[in-house]
This record gives structure tokens, sequence and C-alpha cells, in this order.
């Protein structure tokens, strides 16, 4: 089978793309093959040792993954080849075939398209875990998403109005406000061509802010923060701009408030049953026609240096996906 590695750290140009041999399951796996791979901002870090997991050289890149069971290890019932699945590895999904613990998987429905499915899981996934666990997010509370054309934002955009809030898409240009505000968002702010502190204490209004979703960091992390309310929460997503901010800490006794961190790869690895229920509701809104599950573009298995250029660059709107021709 063919597989993207990274044999040394660096940029993506340097991964290489190689043979290795047929995988065999062990107990409680099965063999998948591959069908779709999402990418993500942090498959960017990780080849570079720069992300909190340091897995050990060579690797391949690439979180999460769909495709077509292909054979059963000992003792896995529920499953048979055949089924259309996908997963969430951490890392190591972007090859042909891939092994993965039987009950990590989630069943795709017939009426959704593996790739969608494959995109599916890590933005969505740390979209919802952010505004529904670690944000508390109430119908009819205001929420502001950072970064709202990306990939975790439009998956915040769209999953906070299925929780009922009003919601403020805050991005880098007037292209992803139009975007963002074409998927679901109430308000869209160009934070290039307005002030975000003085622009979203506006729209915050007496209350201010309740949550504040931010996975870009740098110097509007604290801009937002100053436009929360009373027992607002920043959900601290990421770090896409790359600085990470350091946060007066008396904005959050002033205003009663919390900086939350959103660590949806460990929540995953602690918890398989929560992964796998929150990956079926994922699925079935996108069913529904409630989230978009938005693909901006896919590329073969062998551009995954390319593809991941675009996500560098914030060149993304939505998802990109590797495809493997299966």
């Amino acid at each position: 089978m063919k597989a993207v590695l990274c044999v040394r750290h660096g940029p993506a140009e340097g991964l290489e793309i190689a043979d290795l041999p047929t995988p065999q399951p062990g107990r409680g796996e099965v063999r998948v093959d591959v069908a779709a791979v999402g990418l993500n901002f942090f498959d960017t870090l990780i080849i570079r040792d720069l992300y909190q997991q340091k897995p050990e050289l060579p690797f391949s890149p690439g979180g999460e993954f769909a495709g077509i069971v292909s054979a059963l290890g000992e003792g896995v019932t529920g499953l048979s080849v055949g089924t259309r699945v996908c997963g969430y590895l951490g890392y190591g999904a972007a090859r042909e075939q891939v092994l993965a613990r039987a009950d990590r998987l989630a069943v795709v429905p017939d009426d959704l398209d593996l790739v969608r499915a494959a995109g599916l899981i890590v933005t969505y996934g740390t979209s919802l875990y952010a505004l529904r666990e670690r944000g508390e997010l109430k119908p009819g509370q205001t929420l502001a998403v950072l970064g709202a054309a990306g990939g975790v934002g439009l998956a915040a955009v769209e999953l906070g109005k299925i929780l009922g809030a009003r919601v403020i898409a805050c991005a880098s240009s007037a292209e992803k406000v139009a975007f963002a505000l074409a998927h679901g968002a109430d308000i869209g702010l160009d934070y290039t061509k307005e002030d975000l502190k003085l622009r979203l204490k506006d729209l915050g209004g007496s209350e201010g802010l309740d949550v504040v979703f931010d996975p870009v960091g740098g110097e509007q992390s604290e801009q937002a923060v100053r436009a929360l309310g009373w027992c607002g929460r920043l959900l601290v997503v990421g770090f896409a701009a790359g600085d990470i901010p350091k946060l007066p800490l008396n904005l959050l006794l002033l205003k009663n408030c919390d900086a939350r961190g959103v660590a949806f790869g460990t929540q995953a690895r602690r918890d398989g049953a929560w992964l796998t229920a929150a990956v079926c509701d994922l699925m079935a809104y996108a069913r529904a026609g409630r989230i978009s599950a938005h693909v901006d573009a896919t590329f073969p298995l062998a551009q995954c240096a390319a593809a991941l250029d675009e996500i560098a660059g914030r060149r993304v709107k939505g998802k990109v996906v590797l495809t493997t021709g299966l």
C-alpha cells in the first residue's frame, strides 16, 4: 500500500511517498481500506515537531479518515467486511490502509459520502466539544467565532446555530465573512477593516458576549476577551495566527470570566464512547442538512504536501481532504 511518510521533521515538501506492507489487524482491530483522509491545521505542526503530540519517526500525518472495512481481527463484533466507517487516529491516516480499534469507529450511512465523513470528525468534533461541553452554550446566548471561515470556525458557526445561539462570524477578509454568513452566521465582522474589540463590544450590547470561540490566538484573543460579558467564556481552541497570547488575568477577574481549554484530541483518546456518540450526532446533522460538512478542496494522496501548504497559508474555507481513488 502507498503511505505518506514524515521521515524527518520539517516543511510539507519533505514528506515522502512509500510502499508499505499490508497491515494485519490484531485482536479488537479492523483493517480499513481508506477512501478519504481529513487534514487539519495541526498536521502542518506535527510534521515540524511543533505539536503537543510527538510521534516517532517515520509516521503519516492525517488524524481522521473514512473508508471500507477489509479485514477483521479476533474478537471483533458489530462490524463486517464491506462496512463503511470513519474514525479518528490522531495521526497516521494518510495511507491507503489503516488499522483501527473496532470500538473507536462509527458506521457511515449509505447516504453520506466518505469524503464528507472523513472531514467531519476533527473540525466538527472539536467545535461540538467546545460549544456544548466546554462552553455550555445555551439558546439565546451570543457567540463570537474568530477565524469563522476556517475548518473549526465554520463548524462553530453552524453548530452554534444548531445550539440556538446568535452567532457573530469574525474573519480576515470580506470574502471569508460572506462565506460564514452564507453558512448561517447572523452577523459578519471583517477584522482587517474594523476594530475587533470595539465592534464586538458594540455587537455584544450592555450584556456583552457570552462565549468567544478562538482558534486563532495572537492579539485577537485579548481584544475578544475585552468584549466578554459577566461570566463569559473564552474557548481556547488553537493558535492559527502563530502567537500564543498572554492574557491579562485581571480581565477574567473583573468580568468573572473563564478561559477554558478545548483539547478535543485528548478527550477523544480518553473517552472513546463519547467520541463515537459525538460522531454519530454529527453524521445525523450532516444527513439532515443542518451542517454543511463543507469540503473546500480534495487532493490525491500523493499531493499531501500541496494540500498541507493550502492549510498553512490559511487559504482554505472549510476542509481539505485527501483521496485515494477507492
